[in-house]
């Protein structure tokens, strides 16, 4: 009798560090004293994230797929994946100061992290729905319980419960899509449904088109795209300050790389069947995120907004890529990568800076609470007007490039009108980045925040700044890194 084969796990390699690590902490935490548990699995998450981050970087090159084609990885995983673990990294060290203030320094916040990035790990692997939807559920039942993280805060039990009964309704009609998808077609494996779609015989049957709507609906939920928006500002005022730092950039991240695969692998060849939807998605995210910040008085509410924004002008990139594939499928998905890697150290650095805003035991997250603090913080105050400066894309900042790739390849591939839509909307979007500089510099000097600023946030501020401000001499390595990414897609 021979003995069964074992499936390749060398892909596997990062997701089973993290496993493990998760569940050896998890295992201390229980049986240690809090006081001593508490550092180590602080420390020992960190330590996880960064040993995940090693192994990615030594996996062998080129695409592979194991547990019978269900899972994969490639260049593109591989980087979506090393930018989740900086966000994560990064959102666990700013965490720090912020749960020992608020009495809420519970082992439990740093395990529920490490299984959120193992099921976004899975989520950007999965190479069918199964696996994607088990990724995805991990993920969210980890996010679900962070939300909520601040017992005593009625906001965050709030912010807790909606997201859950909305994330719910968003599972079910993802799943509810996948089921028309494998009725239609009799498989739920992206490859097969890339060629089963690619067949010139194949008329698009009306369900497989509902089930591709039902999907795309569904994914527009995770990663807080407009019409689907609505749990986001609510949430992100409500959660605990480091958990909204960390929804706003490691679980987009996973988001953006899920619906990238799922758009461009199973469903690449019905682009036109679902290229509209997504132009919609983009303008109306554009126009929310713009329009909806302008009246906000809280600056976690304005972020909510300005992120809805931010994944509208990414969606273009992939609006872009829809169709036959061309060099400008490539162009797209190159430039909605450069834009995310770019959102995501604006938006640390952000929130860093936020998690500052503090006076005594007190968080201050009303924008009006930043008057005068170019006179109480010159540097501090600097580091957020660079910021802005970069979100609202002007150059010679980061974000203006981020912006100016994706507009380039909309107009390239012949969206001129969308493009047209995202440089306005862009511009209306520069007057509540602008308000906020202009509360900084010009208004009265209110109660000065509390100083020293935390090393972590600090060094969290150091990096987001230099990042955002010599992005312009040494873009290279960014966007080569996301053209390999990208080309990983689209084989041959």
């Amino acid at each position: 009798m021979s003995s069964p084969i074992l499936p390749d796990l060398i892909p596997v390699i990062p997701e089973i560090s993290i496993a493990i690590f998760s569940m050896c902490l998890l295992i201390l935490g229980v049986f240690l004293r809090e006081k001593l548990a508490v550092p180590l699995i602080r420390y020992g998450s960190l330590i996880a994230i960064f040993v995940a981050f090693i192994i990615l970087i030594v996996l062998p090159e080129g695409e592979a797929l194991t547990f019978g084609n269900s899972f994969i990885n490639n260049e593109f995983c591989i980087y979506m994946k090393a930018l989740v673990l900086i966000s994560s990294a990064a959102s666990i060290l700013m965490a720090r100061e912020f749960l020992h203030m608020h009495q809420m320094d519970r082992f439990e916040f740093y395990i529920l992290i490490l299984f959120a990035v193992l099921g976004m790990f899975m989520m950007i692997s999965a190479n069918d729905f199964i696996a994607l939807y088990l990724g995805l559920e991990l993920q969210s039942l980890s996010l679900y319980v962070l939300a909520s993280f601040q017992r005593e805060s009625t906001r965050s039990a709030e912010a807790g419960l909606k997201y859950f009964i909305l994330g719910a309704l968003a599972s079910g009609l993802f799943l509810y899509g996948v089921t028309l998808i494998y009725g239609f077609t009799g498989n739920i494996n992206f490859n097969f449904l890339y060629s089963f779609f690619g067949n010139p015989e194949f008329t698009v049957p009306i369900g497989v088109i509902v089930g591709l709507v039902l999907i795309i609906g569904a994914l527009a939920f995770k990663i807080s795209a407009a019409p689907f928006h609505m749990w986001a500002p609510d949430v992100y005022q409500g959660a605990p300050t480091p958990v909204t730092a960390f929804f706003s950039v490691a679980p987009k991240i996973a988001a953006i790389a899920l619906i990238i695969r799922v758009m461009i692998v199973p469903f690449g060849n019905l682009g036109e069947q679902w290229q509209q939807i997504v132009i919609f998605i983009s303008i109306a995210s554009m126009v929310l995120g713009s329009f909806a910040a302008i009246n906000q008085t809280n600056i976690k509410r304005l972020m909510a907004y300005s992120s809805i924004g931010h994944i509208g002008y990414g969606l273009m990139g992939l609006a872009v890529a829809a169709g036959p594939i061309t060099s400008y499928a490539k162009d797209g998905i190159q430039a909605m990568l450069v834009y995310i890697t770019i959102y995501l150290f604006m938006s640390l650095g952000t929130f860093a800076c936020i998690l500052c805003m503090k006076r005594g035991d007190r968080m201050v997250e009303e924008i009006s609470g930043l008057s005068g603090l170019s006179k109480s913080n010159p540097v501090m105050a600097g580091v957020l007007t660079l910021l802005m400066f970069s979100m609202a894309g002007i150059p010679p900042l980061a974000g203006f490039f981020g912006k100016l790739y994706i507009f380039q390849a909309a107009i390239q591939s012949g969206l001129v009108g969308l493009a047209v839509i995202g440089v306005l909307t862009s511009v209306v979007g520069a007057f509540y980045y602008l308000r906020i500089v202009k509360v900084i510099y010009f208004d009265d000097v209110e109660e000065k925040f509390d100083r020293p600023i935390a090393p972590e946030l600090r060094g969290v501020l150091l990096v987001s700044g230099l990042f955002i401000v010599l992005f312009i001499f040494i873009p290279a390595p960014i966007i080569s890194l996301a053209e390999v990414a990208a080309l990983a897609l689209f084989p041959g």
